[in-house]
């Protein structure tokens, strides 16, 4: 699964994939819904739904760039054409008036929504594939993350470079805000100024970075078959990594509500995550950080190398994070959920004895 997007009334998710197609899920059941989209003759990298949500449009690396009507599934006019190589990011404006485009031919072009005509000449600058492209909130400004391990800002009107070149990785947005743009690390928007230090925990490569709406956290999917949350606002890490993809992550998105997370990974799967630990009870202080996989023996075991339970055999290959929330239907791996709601240890066991005596 390269491309996940969520529609604005939280109702849909679409995906896009190395099959060529776009599909259409039911986001609260996972269930299909009509036929996939068809017209990309290679890898769809990128998909997006117009504010209004009445179009989807995707980018692929077949060079083109394709608008479909969101309810029946049909192509909308002909595909935009004009990158000499694969289209991996596509963005509508804020108002609905403009698509942008970032390529692997190193250029981010403009278009106009209703019509699908290119608008001025191609923005140039990066010297490598441009990775993703965002509107700021306001539609004032572009971003764009590239392969030359640079971050640039665009005046949208215009076309010109607005400030020098941030340091990044290639994949970039902006808060919901509009105040920072955020990569491996967080940015002023306005100034360029670096906000903190770097978000670190991941092993490999991250491929996808996102807000929540609501701007009080930024997850991020990474080639270490992991997704973080953080801190918007001191860059802290949110919990541990959320486990359960078995491939490198290069999708993430939030649902409209900011309650839900959902990745799809190079293993061609989606999953939906509730990831924000609950409220802890008294009889247990650290649920947030149970999940951990078993060792060679099936006993998985706390932060202090302190055995917390065992795993018998047969369920450990499914194993997953109660903070998972759907399954693939089409998954060839057990699933093993743990309920932690009553899970007690340590001293705390005493606090289930002495209630249950009463």
């Amino acid at each position: 699964m390269q491309s996940l997007a969520y529609s604005h009334n939280g109702r849909h998710t679409i995906s896009g994939s190395h099959r060529t197609e776009i599909r259409t899920w039911d986001a609260e059941t996972g269930a299909a819904v009509g036929k996939p989209l068809k017209g990309h003759t290679d890898t769809v990298k990128s998909v997006a739904y117009s504010p209004d949500g009445r179009h989807i449009i995707s980018g692929s690396y077949d060079r083109t760039i394709r608008i479909w009507d969101a309810e029946t599934g049909a192509a909308v006019g002909k595909p935009l054409k004009g990158h000499t190589r694969g289209v991996p990011s596509v963005a509508y404006s804020p108002d609905g008036h403009h698509i942008i485009s970032g390529s692997y031919d190193c250029t981010i072009r403009i278009w106009e929504a209703e019509t699908g005509a290119a608008v001025g000449i191609p923005l140039k600058g990066h010297t490598r594939g441009v990775q993703s492209v965002t509107y700021s909130p306001d539609g004032r400004h572009i971003i764009s993350g590239s392969n030359d391990r640079t971050i640039r800002i665009w005046d949208a009107k215009t076309g010109t470079v607005v400030a020098k070149p941030l340091k990044g990785v290639q994949f970039v947005t902006y808060s919901p805000d509009g105040r920072h743009i955020i990569s491996i690390r967080i940015w002023e928007a306005e100034s360029g100024a670096a906000v903190g230090k770097p978000l670190k925990g991941h092993t490999d490569i991250v491929q996808s970075v996102a807000y929540s709406p609501n701007g009080r956290h930024i997850t991020s999917g990474s080639n270490d078959c992991t997704i973080r949350i953080w801190d918007a606002e001191s860059g802290a890490a949110v919990g541990g990594p959320l486990k359960g993809e078995t491939a490198g992550v290069p999708c993430v998105a939030y649902t409209p509500n900011s309650q839900h997370i959902v990745s799809g990974s190079d293993g061609n799967t989606i999953h939906v995550w509730e990831p924000l630990p609950h409220e802890p009870s008294s009889c247990n202080p650290i649920r947030a950080h149970l999940c951990s996989p078993p060792d060679s023996e099936g006993w998985v075991r706390g932060s202090d190398g302190g055995i917390l339970y065992w795993v018998p055999l047969d369920c450990r290959s499914g194993l997953h994070s109660p903070a998972l929330i759907t399954i693939p239907q089409t998954s060839s791996v057990r699933s093993v959920s743990l309920d932690f709601e009553d899970f007690a240890f340590g001293t705390a066991w005493t606090q289930i004895f002495n209630s249950a005596k009463h």
